[in-house]
């Protein structure tokens, strides 16, 4: 079985669904000759043509209007945002037509698009290429939102997500595609060659949509992560000392709140990771959540570790960014309530 990054996994991804399924098609600012910023799609246009893979005009609003559009007549696009801060303009469409088009229509039309794009920290990208906005499509009725945290679930859920009936967010954690990261950005920088999750099959598969994964099981706490927080989690862990369950949510609507509960009311604790801001963030809705399911399970407060709420400061990058240190003292202090 090959070993492959992340980058390689979904241009697998997008490569294999575009063999498979003459409907899917790839568009975007820069993903036709040039192959994408972060090279996702390198080569596509070049195998599959300049009718499924092309260049688009700066314009998020019209990119995804067009996916919209292309979806009601039974196409299936995928549109890519070159940052996830970028998908503002492009929001009237996915809330008000992409997210509402099934149930406007009575069930008569739908838009089967998946909008991919890269998101959150870690690379110095200041405040305008680094933000995590998953919790805004979350609130949105009718759009899922999906978040891979290795190569083989991005291809899996990739697959999974252009196959989907529904629109997708799918949004693309870029400070981990060519390796895993832990949190320390003082230490030398890992391939994804020698981890877990590289071994990446070459052809169709999926990764279901819904379904979190069991990365570490644990029995005194549970800890909540997706996309790079995956791993900033598993340093965490480590360093705290305490014997924690991590779970790996993979997409976020979707939830697979059955895993969740099951772990919570087995360790009786809890802490939610993520690199977007505390205030609003989708780690209030888990913790809603579990005070629902799990309030006589739980011996202490759902303890949450996250970015601060101020824009992505360049200067002061690692400083905002949630790492193993602040993830351990959160599970040191829920193990002491």
């Amino acid at each position: 079985m090959p070993k492959m990054d992340m980058i390689q996994a979904l241009n697998s991804a997008l490569d294999v669904m575009m063999t498979r399924d003459p409907d899917v098609l790839v568009f975007g600012e820069d993903v036709g000759y040039f192959g994408g910023v972060f090279r996702v799609t390198d080569g596509l246009q070049k195998k599959h043509g300049l009718k499924r893979c092309f260049d688009t005009p700066i314009s998020e609003g019209g990119i995804i209007a067009t996916a919209i559009g292309m979806g009601a007549y039974g196409l299936r696009p995928v549109a890519e945002i070159q940052f996830a801060d970028y998908i503002l303009p492009a929001f009237d469409q996915l809330v008000s037509e992409a997210a509402r088009l099934r149930y406007r229509s009575g069930g008569e039309f739908w838009a089967p698009i998946t909008v991919r794009s890269p998101y959150g920290g870690g690379i110095f990208g200041g405040q305008t290429h680094s933000q995590s906005p998953e919790a805004i499509f979350a609130h949105v009725t009718g759009l899922k939102t999906v978040i891979p945290s290795n190569p083989y679930d991005a291809k899996g859920l990739l697959i999974a997500s252009i196959e989907d009936d529904d629109p997708v967010i799918f949004l693309e954690p870029k400070r981990i595609y060519n390796g895993p990261f832990d949190g320390h950005h003082d230490r030398a920088l890992k391939t994804w060659a020698e981890s877990p999750g590289s071994d990446v099959p070459e052809g169709h598969y999926t990764v279901p949509l819904g379904k979190a994964a069991v990365v570490r099981e644990g029995r005194e706490a549970t800890v909540l992560a997706y996309g790079t927080m995956v791993h900033v989690a598993k340093s965490g862990i480590e360093e705290s000392g305490v014997d924690a369950e991590l779970i790996d949510l993979r997409s976020i609507v979707p939830l697979d709140i059955d895993t969740i509960v099951a772990s919570v009311k087995k360790t009786g604790r809890c802490v939610i990771l993520h690199e977007a801001s505390r205030f609003g963030g989708f780690g209030g809705e888990l913790s809603a959540l579990l005070q629902e399911r799990c309030f006589y399970h739980l011996k202490s407060p759902i303890g949450r570790v996250a970015g601060w709420d101020t824009p992505y400061p360049h200067a002061f990058e690692w400083d905002y960014f949630p790492g193993p240190a602040r993830l351990a003292a959160a599970l040191k202090r829920v193990m002491e309530d």
